[in-house]
């Protein structure tokens, strides 16, 4: 039961600490890629010691499953996790983080259920508006240019993902700009920033109460822009995305005063011209490293009375 404890602790100890410590570091608008792989490092130790403790809670409850966790597992490792005690609350806790576990797995497949549903609408609107021709195959193209007033863009993932651009966008950007939103919506696409919007969105509507997986969901929505800017301007250059960006919103009116649903643009804009250096390789490194480790610590924390009787 000690363990299931230390393990709880562990996980709501991440989920308070570690947003507040990435919130006051300045380097992750410098390395949005590696600020990415953090967060999703602290998430992961969170759940995983939710998970964990969850396992511990229900081997002390109930005799069968034990017996399953611990099969092969010699009888002085068994006796070190002091299993015979505290029983009822042990399997209090237990189905109170199976609970957690299954409402985020219904959560999960709601949010992909949503998110398959707004792909097929807006599929299903582009092909009203851009009908296949004689000979064209649905899906086929990876570009869709629409006629339209209004200039944009968008990457639609899916089975056959598309590129779509309106014609305002086109006559708009000027020489190397279209290439560099282009460049931007690809960088999504060959990263799966969809699937990270998924993911954390479901953790923070499933448990709006849970500050982690509300900072979760914001800071994975502006980090992969962040990160496929920095994409399109290493092809490009700072400039040119800077100017794209301006080009296709400046009509929405979220470069003025104010704040507007789109308040992050002009910080992308602000960022992207007046750059800061990245961080060195061998930072970037170290901190990949260490976020790569912070899931290893709950499995470290579980393991603390096996590792003592075998040694």
């Amino acid at each position: 039961m000690m363990v299931s404890l230390a393990l709880l602790l562990l996980g709501a100890l991440a989920a308070v600490v570690a947003p507040r410590l990435l919130a006051r570091a300045e380097w992750p608008e410098r390395e949005p890629v590696v600020a990415l792989w953090v967060w999703q490092c602290v998430v992961a130790a969170v759940l995983l010691s939710f998970a964990l403790s969850m396992v511990f809670s229900a081997a002390a409850a109930w005799q069968a499953v034990r017996g399953h966790v611990f099969a092969p597992a010699p009888r002085g490792v068994v006796e070190a996790y002091a299993f015979g005690s505290h029983r009822p609350w042990s399997a209090v806790l237990a189905v109170v983080l199976a609970s957690g576990g299954l409402w985020t797995a219904a959560m999960l497949t709601r949010e992909i259920h949503r998110a398959r549903s707004r792909r097929g609408r807006r599929r299903r609107e582009l092909l009203v508006r851009s009908p296949v021709l004689p000979g064209e195959e649905p899906d086929g193209e990876r570009l869709v240019v629409l006629e339209g007033e209004r200039p944009d863009a968008w990457w639609l993932p899916g089975a056959a993902p598309q590129l779509v651009i309106t014609t305002a966008a086109l006559r708009r950007l000027k020489g190397r700009q279209l290439d560099a939103v282009v460049a931007h919506e690809q960088g999504h696409a060959r990263a799966r920033h969809d699937w990270l919007l998924h993911c954390s969105g479901a953790l923070a509507n499933g448990f709006p109460q849970v500050p982690v997986f509300a900072a979760f969901r914001d800071e994975m929505h502006r980090l992969v822009e962040l990160a496929a800017d920095d994409v399109a301007s290493r092809r490009f250059g700072r400039l040119t995305i800077a100017l794209a960006l301006v080009e296709l919103n400046e009509d929405r009116g979220v470069f003025g005063p104010g704040n507007t649903p789109d308040a992050q643009l002009p910080q992308r804009v602000n960022r992207l011209l007046s750059p800061v250096p990245r961080l060195t390789a061998a930072r970037r490194l170290r901190l990949t490293a260490a976020a790569a480790l912070v899931p290893v610590v709950p499995v470290l924390v579980a393991f603390v009375p096996a590792l003592r009787a075998l040694g």
